[in-house]
Order: C-alpha cells, then sequence, then structure tokens
C-alpha cells in the first residue's frame, strides 16, 4: 500500500468519508453574500452562513423543496426586477474550481482505501459542481472518483444530524475505528466523532494534496 504523509494515523484506515466544498471543491461562500447584497438582499448572512442557516436552506439541502420554491422564496426578499437567473447565478458564485491534481488524489485514494462523498447540497448546487468537474477533467459527475456518493437533498438528510453517518456507516458496513471523515465544518466533524468516526477538520488554507495525503520521499 501507498505509504503518505498525514496530520493524523491513517496506518488503521480502511474507509474515507470526504466533505466536497471546502475539501475537495474550492468554494467562497463570500462571495455568494456579496452577489446577493449586490442584488438587494444586504442581509444575506442572517439567512445563510457556512455554521448557519434558515428552514428555508435547511428545506432545499433536504429535498423538502425544489429549485422553483427555492428560487421563489428569495425573490420575495429581493427587488422585484431582480430575474431567476441572476439569484441562481449569485447562489451557485460560492462554487469555484476543483483542482486537478486533487482528482488525481483521489483516484490514487481509491485504489487503496474504499471512499465516499457526502456532502450537503442541493439541485441547483449539483448541477453546477457537475458543470464544473465536467469542464475540468470531462467527467460528468464524481461517481467515477468515489466508491459510494450520498448527496443530502437525495437523502432527505443532512449534516450535522448524526442521522446521515449513522445511514452511510451501516449501509456500506464501515467500522467507525477504521474510518477517516474530512470536513471543513466543526459541527459536522462533532457529530461524526460522537460516533467513533476518526476525523480531520480542514483549516482555512489547509488542502488534502498538501497537509493531509501527501507522499512520503
Amino acid at each position: 500500500m501507498r505509504t503518505f504523509g498525514k496530520i493524523c494515523n491513517l496506518k488503521n484506515i480502511r474507509h474515507i468519508i470526504f466533505d466536497l466544498g471546502g475539501v475537495l471543491l474550492n468554494i467562497d461562500y463570500q462571495r455568494t453574500q456579496k452577489a446577493f447584497y449586490e442584488l438587494g438582499l444586504t442581509d444575506f448572512e442572517t439567512h445563510y452562513t457556512q455554521m448557519t442557516q434558515t428552514g428555508l436552506f435547511d428545506d432545499f439541502e433536504t429535498g423538502r423543496i425544489g429549485t422553483d420554491a427555492f428560487v421563489a422564496t428569495l425573490r420575495e426578499l429581493l427587488p422585484q426586477t431582480c430575474t431567476e437567473t441572476a439569484i441562481i447565478n449569485a447562489w451557485n458564485a460560492m462554487l469555484l474550481d476543483m483542482p486537478l491534481r486533487r482528482l488525481q488524489l483521489l483516484q490514487q485514494l481509491q485504489i487503496h482505501y474504499q471512499t465516499i462523498l457526502l456532502s450537503n447540497t442541493n439541485e441547483l448546487h449539483e448541477k453546477a459542481f457537475n458543470q464544473i468537474l465536467k469542464s475540468q477533467c470531462g467527467f460528468n459527475s464524481f461517481g467515477v472518483f468515489f466508491d459510494k456518493v450520498y448527496f443530502s437533498h437525495r437523502l432527505g438528510l443532512r449534516k450535522p444530524d448524526k442521522a446521515i453517518f449513522e445511514l452511510v456507516l451501516q449501509q456500506n458496513q464501515l467500522d467507525p475505528e477504521h474510518t477517516l471523515y474530512l470536513d471543513d465544518s466543526p459541527q459536522h466533524i462533532d457529530s461524526a466523532r460522537q460516533l467513533g468516526i476518526q476525523c480531520i477538520l480542514m483549516q482555512p488554507g489547509m488542502t488534502i494534496e498538501q497537509d493531509v495525503f501527501r507522499p512520503k520521499n
């Protein structure tokens, strides 16, 4: 098995669960906040941040409402001249890029570990980040890089609810002691740790290719 340098003991790890945004896909929440501010929603951060969000965003991320209802609700908070396209573009503004080196690393890790993607996301973001992936490497979805992919809006569950972690553990017969989870949100890490999962909190500036899975010389 290939040996990686790391900030935790990977010796007994057999399964790796990845968050998407902020771990694999580069994101910038401030870009979306700025975009909505420019549209006229000057208190967007009271509705949505990395740490907390209102029921509208919870409902969208768990599939209880679809894109039409999500956009229509946001339009009620914005000037009447604001278009659906402008709202969607503002919401997607936080999604940046996926470095090619990171995708190559995922392919290498998949050889040695069972790899799983677990993301809080929604219809609009799934479509947008699949387009980013397509433009960068030609693949239509993240399924090619993981043994299993879980998106909150398809499951009806979202992090930090422990039920979503329990579902992933059960469906894939994972032993938490031998499972590593990477996320950039402390509240999600806390829930996973309560189930005995080994965790790495990705701090600002950290990357999996430089700080976690860099090959040893």
